[in-house]
């Protein structure tokens, strides 16, 4: 038997606006990197334990994704946000 889920399916890379949420931890989605923000404390109960299988599923979804595909060595700065100077609406 499945188990259903309310959650959106997590696809790694597959796009810049995704963040799934496990505990106090983000996964931030995008399509050259993915960011890991917070802290997750598992504990040994029921609560935990879905904790760890979603943490885990994300893992395993990321590691999928990187090894199915054709990878360079380094994205380097590439995907990175281009900066640009902004005039101080405050001066």
């Amino acid at each position: 038997m499945a188990r259903r889920t309310d959650k959106p399916a997590f696809t790694p890379f597959s796009d810049d606006t995704m963040v799934q949420t496990i505990g106090a931890l983000s996964i931030e989605n995008g399509t050259a990197r993915i960011a890991v923000h917070g802290q997750i404390e598992i504990t040994r109960d029921r609560a935990g334990l879905a904790q760890a299988r979603d943490l885990k599923r994300a893992v395993d979804a990321i590691v999928r994704a990187l090894a199915a595909a054709d990878l360079p060595d380094s994205v380097g700065d590439e995907g990175a946000e281009p900066t640009s100077t902004l005039r101080n609406p405050f001066s």
